[in-house]
């Protein structure tokens, strides 16, 4: 570890106490993987390599693509250089990966803020001298490149060539491309670091205690109903002392997307992430649907439900995801909850297990809570010649190990997707879920087949389904909100006061009238990171979750031969399309009726929770 690292114990030592102790040892990241230190030689030899090789390729082969295209060896020719590219998209990659792992790991801290900062400037101005490549591989006459692209050694790279395609009727002119790149550092970049650096520097003080947002939102799953109430009045107090902030943050990144949209001819609000999924609108628009008409029968009978076993006809917000009353609440350690998800996938695939046991022993992970540290979860591929990391913020909750199980099937996916190289490992977010979701719903049913005890059994599959609405509906809902805001700002800019009323409105239609949505949870929309860093997103998350039910349920009822083609998936990184990847599984995204699959998998563990009243 680096010694910019070192200073762990000395953190964890200010929020931790017994609840560190019952949690056991947790693993923290070796970033030296990567680079020895932020000052490190090699790490400065390699911004140095990256500039000077981007500036000579750009000099050997910008304004020439075209002339390349019209030889005899075309292929060759072309294959040379994309091969080149993609050699410096991975070189690039890893450097800015590093320090945004680094940024990560304590986003509070200046030195590591001015480093991420630095970084990304030197890195915008690489990508810069290469932006030319893709936009004039555009450009190219499409019958020439089609013949090139046919043949070896360009026809490995095809699919990109086919999906870079895809971007033509949104380019602009070069020069408007390189100035829309550089100003993204002082543009909808600097608004996402100062997005970062605010949540991570706010305190929520319950209990007596002074604490991180992660660390209060966990105290909202707290047994005891006053601790719950108290973290949720705290948040609600504190997001309104920062709303100003907030909204500004919120209406910039809208207006800015707003310019960039309307620049590229993208008709609707969302289009441009439709594009970067590789998804069709007319999907996600079914998706929406199906889920929007799917509220009364999931979320808004589950939470009538969940109130009758409070002994109430409606539930505080705060009390929505409680955990269920008269059972038993521990904490689970870091090995258990290891063993647990490294069991799962082992009972699916060794290889899978496998795969997911060099995270642990080779130190791929970041799991403790650390003050600063940014909040959440995530799995970040890096780039294929290095490896995925995992951050965690683990703090022993039976939604923590599921998290683990999520986040290590990303990690899964990213290491079976690498051997496409830098231009094609990396999946749209539509099927960057699948692994993820898959390997929770493994770790679910293992631990769900092992218990005997009915009140645990009942709990278990309430978190399940509380998850699943956390999954599917709620991120509809997000997706809604954003929708109304990005198009509400195209006619002005939005208060603070009109951005909760938009909250409001759509958190009220999803989540029904047995959730009391009191004073305070108005301003729960400011910390949602998605809304900030990638607009749009949030869907994808529901089109991952109704897709793997459809999934398990394949492989519930497969035979044999599921696991060879699950890899197959997989492995394909961003080589295929999802109706391409999906059809060996006998499914189509396309398809209204393919979401009910997943719909009704839901509804079907709603019913056998009111079997159990």
């Amino acid at each position: 570890m680096t010694r910019s690292f070192d200073r762990p114990a000395i953190a964890r030592a200010a929020y931790a106490g017994g609840a560190a102790e019952a949690l056991g040892a947790l693993p923290e990241w070796d970033l030296t993987h990567l680079y020895p230190a932020m000052d490190s030689p090699a790490f400065a030899a390699d911004v140095e390599r990256a500039a000077a090789e981007a500036r000579r390729f750009a000099e050997l082969y910008r304004g020439k693509l075209a002339a390349l295209a019209a030889r005899e060896d075309a292929s060759a020719a072309l294959a040379e250089a994309v091969r080149a590219y993609e050699g410096l998209e991975d070189l690039v990659g890893k450097i800015m990966s590093y320090a945004g792992l680094v940024y990560s790991g304590e986003t509070t801290d200046p030195q590591r803020a001015k480093f991420y900062g630095d970084t990304q400037d030197k890195v915008t101005a690489i990508s810069t001298e290469l932006l030319f490549f893709g936009l004039e591989l555009n450009r190219i006459d499409e019958a020439l490149l089609a013949k090139a692209a046919a043949q070896a050694p360009l026809s490995h790279w095809k699919p990109w060539l086919d999906d870079l395609a895809k971007d033509k009727p949104h380019q602009l002119e070069d020069r408007i491309e390189e100035l829309f790149h550089e100003k993204s550092v002082t543009g909808h970049g600097a608004w996402n670091r100062l997005f970062d650096e605010t949540i991570a520097s706010l305190r929520f003080k319950v209990g007596g205690d002074d604490l991180t947002l992660e660390l209060t939102l966990n105290r909202l799953q707290d047994a005891d109903g006053a601790v719950r109430k108290e973290a949720a009045e705290v948040l609600g107090t504190v997001f309104r002392q920062h709303l100003r902030t907030f909204g500004l943050i919120t209406n910039t990144l809208a207006k800015d997307k707003e310019i960039s949209d309307r620049w590229r001819k993208f008709e609707d609000v969302a289009d441009s992430r439709h594009l970067a999924n590789r998804v069709e609108r007319e999907v996600v628009d079914a998706l929406v649907a199906a889920v929007r008409e799917a509220y009364p029968r999931l979320s808004h009978r589950y939470y009538k439900l969940k109130a009758r076993w409070f002994g109430q006809d409606t539930l505080d917000y705060w009390d929505r995801n409680a955990p269920l009353p008269k059972v038993e609440q521990r904490t689970i350690p870091w090995t258990e909850a290891r063993d647990t998800v490294l069991s799962a996938y082992g009972n699916f695939s060794a290889d899978m297990a496998g795969i997911a046991q060099r995270f642990f022993d080779e130190h791929w992970i970041d799991a403790p809570a650390r003050p600063g540290k940014a909040p959440g979860a995530f799995a970040h591929p890096t780039v294929p010649s290095a490896h995925p990391y995992v951050l965690l913020n683990y703090q022993g909750k039976p939604r923590d190990v599921m998290t683990l199980a999520h986040e290590l099937g990303h990690g899964v996916h990213q290491v079976l997707a690498g051997p496409n190289g830098a231009l094609m490992a990396p999946t749209p977010l539509t099927l960057a879920e699948t692994a993820s979701v898959f390997g929770e719903m493994l770790t679910f049913r293992k631990l769900l087949d092992e218990t005997r005890d009915q009140k645990q059994r009942k709990a278990m599959l309430a978190a399940k389904v509380e998850d699943m609405i956390n999954t599917v509906v709620r991120q509809i809902a997000f997706y809604s909100f954003e929708r109304k805001v990005h198009e509400a700002r195209r006619q002005g800019e939005l208060t603070a006061e009109n951005l909760c009323d938009l909250w409001l409105s759509v958190q009220s239609e999803s989540l029904g009238p047995a959730i009391r949505l009191g004073p305070g949870y108005e301003t729960f929309w400011a910390y949602i990171p998605h809304f900030i860093h990638s607009p749009f997103y949030v869907y994808a998350y529901a089109f991952g979750d109704c897709l793997v039910n459809s999934l398990y349920g394949v492989y519930q009822n497969s035979a044999s031969g599921f696991q060879e083609r699950y890899f197959a998936l997989l492995s394909a990184g961003g080589t295929k399309h999802h109706s391409e990847l999906l059809k060996p599984f006998g499914l189509d995204a396309r398809d209204p009726a393919f979401w009910q699959i997943g719909l009704r998998m839901i509804e079907g563990l709603i019913i056998e929770l009111e079997g159990m009243e």
